[in-house]
């Protein structure tokens, strides 16, 4: 278990997948660039055997904004998009409406 504090801790915010690539080295992993509303970061995640690149491109996420930059497999990632996965794949967790980049998550 985690503290109240702990959570408060974790920035989640609003972003906008602009551009989806294949990693090179990992066959589940895209690599995605987001707009924050503060600039682009780089994110690593592990959604391709649930999306096409089309069906990501446009669509406003929810990210972990203050992670510690990660190298995985060879390609940094700025932060980490949230999914759910059960026995049917993994869902990308996106709003009902449109928001403001950067809009934070309570």
């Amino acid at each position: 278990m985690i503290t109240i504090d702990e959570f408060k801790k974790m920035e989640l915010i609003v972003a906008q997948i602009k551009e989806v690539k294949e990693h090179p080295n990992a066959d589940r992993l895209y690599v995605l660039k987001v707009d924050t509303g503060q600039g682009e970061r780089q994110l690593v995640a592990g959604i391709r055997s649930a999306y096409t690149k089309e069906q990501l491109i446009g669509r406003q996420v929810i990210m972990v904004s203050n992670l510690e930059p990660a190298v995985i497999r060879g390609e940094e990632s700025q932060g980490m998009v949230l999914a759910a996965t059960d026995e049917k794949g993994v869902v990308v967790l996106s709003l009902e409406r449109e928001v403001a980049l950067g809009t934070k998550v309570k």
